[in-house]
């Protein structure tokens, strides 16, 4: 069983060396991908590939979360890995948190499922969070994450939560195409189109930085929400022969006669 941690960086010069740091004493392969940073990551990142082993992608430009994602996945699958975990880079996902995500992994192995282990910051409430999130996300996280669940059939509590384990072999099945913030959309109707198996385990909440945006339109709650449905929408109607009965009925128009 071999995982990959791969860690999306983008102007996060004042966290990169500790969080880094911090998963690789639990981790003996890292990967970073800087997404075009326009701080001082780049160097940041420079000097602490002088101290450990780490693989590095570099995007010339600012090319999106969702695209960073899938340069990991490819370089997982391309470099022979069995697992590959995802998290942040904004001190919002704990490392110490790394050991309980291997074990499950060994339990997914042993039985063969599930190919993904999300984690979720609302699943055990108990877990001390530190600080809420704005008003706006999480009213969103929780319209979208119900969504998804009557129209794919899951039963999620946390649809957009980034630290998450992912078989890579069920990734392989995947076509996935979004560069940005809306890439989950596409990930879980893919998932479950190809009859991938996904469960959910708690982490601690953690929103250090209330004011953190997403850039552009994004930022305004209504285009964000209606971009989420945007992607979910085409997502949806692209696959609706392999998604549960009924997930396309409710969208916000109707899926085009995939026969024409």
């Amino acid at each position: 069983m071999s995982i990959l941690i791969a860690i999306p960086v983008y102007n996060e010069e004042a966290t990169v060396h500790a969080v880094v740091r911090r998963v690789r004493a639990h981790a003996d392969h890292v990967l970073l991908i800087d997404d075009g940073s326009t701080d001082g990551t780049a160097d940041a990142i420079e000097a602490i590939r002088g101290s450990m082993d780490l693989d590095l992608i570099r995007h010339e430009g600012n090319v999106g979360y969702g695209n960073s994602l899938r340069s990991a996945f490819r370089r997982a699958s391309d470099r022979g890995f069995d697992w590959i975990i995802t998290m942040d880079c904004d001190e919002q996902h704990e490392p110490d948190e790394l050991p309980a995500f291997f074990e499950a992994i060994a339990d997914a192995d042993r039985s063969g499922s599930p190919d993904i282990i999300s984690g979720s910051r609302y699943l055990d409430p108990t877990l001390d969070p530190i600080g809420e999130p704005p008003g706006s996300r999480r009213a969103i996280n929780r319209t979208i994450t119900a969504e998804l669940n009557q129209r794919l059939g899951l039963d999620l509590t946390d649809g957009f939560c980034g630290f998450k384990a992912h078989r890579v072999r069920a990734l392989d099945e995947l076509a996935l195409t979004e560069d940005g913030y809306a890439f989950p959309m596409q990930l879980w109707v893919q998932l479950v189109a190809t009859g991938a198996t996904i469960t959910e385990r708690p982490i601690r909440r953690i929103y250090n930085d209330p004011n953190r945006t997403f850039g552009g339109g994004l930022d305004d709650p209504d285009h964000r929400l209606t971009h989420y449905r945007t992607v979910m929408h085409n997502e949806v109607c692209a696959h609706a022969a392999d998604l549960p009965a009924g997930a396309a009925s409710g969208l916000l128009v109707p899926c085009c006669d995939q026969s024409e």
